[in-house]
């Protein structure tokens, strides 16, 4: 659904505060109406699958699912898809991207027969060991893989980027699918002046530069291969989920327009992808200014501005 620019910046003007429950209370209707369906598939089978693209909020929205979930009595468990990739030592016919250097978007990154068989041995209640990956090892840790194993009334939420793929979906056809992403675009009298796809990339920015040392001129110079991976490995299965929900919020961009300027704002005139920077730090200026300390602690967007009550 469309956001529009006006209705954005009247609301901040007249009523901040409600604005920001407003637009929380509908994503939370939106986790309790994931919960109501997931529950409801609990006789096909244990398992969620979610997916969506780089900075859609999937971390937050697992584990306000088993929170929401726990409200109808089933217990649930969240468990990144990351802690499958496989370890440096077994890296093996990686692709390259168009510019020759390992294509970190590949589903080819995971442990796809360790991963299947995990999943149908928590969908018929054996016990397994949750592997931890360590992105600064490339390899997993021992010390924190976790032991798991589902009772009859519970469930447990894979989530990750590739969670719809055929390679996990063919051999689970039970599993509920959810897909998530943040894609409302913003209009001004019916011109587009701000993309939903940039409404991913300022928090990944954000979250990149505050908590994961990167560069912004780094995470930008990513990003266009980041779009082509969801393209290629993401886009292609959202169809096949039974539910699609939509993660942006109206007040989000004026929320986290001061922030994600000032970051941008330090990229060198003729860096890379330069001109949609400058488009981008011209249409965050037309958002009107809306406290960052309203947004709440549980809110998805604390997922990559920080202060929240999830861990990440």
């Amino acid at each position: 659904m469309p956001f529009d620019l006006k209705y954005i910046n009247d609301r901040i003007s007249s009523d901040s505060k409600g604005f920001v429950a407003e637009c929380e209370s509908d994503y939370h209707d939106k986790i309790k109406l994931s919960a109501q369906e997931i529950a409801a598939n609990i006789n096909k089978s244990h398992l969620v699958l979610l997916s969506g693209p780089s900075g859609s909020g999937k971390t937050t929205t697992a584990q306000k699912i088993t929170e929401a979930l726990a409200v109808l009595g089933v217990r649930a468990h969240s468990v990144p898809l990351d802690n499958y990739f496989l370890t440096r030592d077994n890296l093996n016919n990686i692709p390259l991207t168009p510019e020759g250097t390992p294509d970190l978007e590949s589903p080819l990154y995971i442990d796809w027969s360790l991963l299947n068989q995990h999943l149908d041995d928590l969908d018929h209640g054996r016990d397994i060991v949750v592997p931890h990956f360590s992105f600064v090892t490339q390899s997993r840790d021992e010390a924190k893989a976790k032991h798991l194993r589902l009772e009859k009334d519970e469930i447990v939420v894979f989530e990750g980027i590739h969670a719809l793929n055929s390679l996990i979906t063919d051999t689970n056809p039970g599993a509920f699918r959810l897909y998530i992403s943040a894609r409302s675009d913003t209009y001004d009298n019916g011109e587009l002046v701000f993309k939903g796809t940039w409404i991913r990339l300022v928090r990944r920015v954000i979250r990149d530069d505050l908590f994961r040392g990167a560069d912004p001129m780094a995470t930008i110079s990513m990003w266009a291969n980041v779009r082509r991976g969801e393209k290629a490995y993401i886009s292609p299965f959202k169809d096949t989920a039974n539910l699609k929900l939509d993660t942006s919020m109206p007040y989000e961009v004026a929320a986290m327009r001061d922030i994600a300027a000032e970051i941008l704002s330090k990229a060198p005139n003729g860096a890379e992808r330069f001109e949609e920077l400058t488009w981008l730090l011209r249409s965050l200026r037309l958002f009107g200014d809306l406290d960052s300390t309203l947004i709440p602690a549980d809110s998805v967007l604390r997922e990559f501005i920080g202060g929240g009550t999830y861990k990440y």
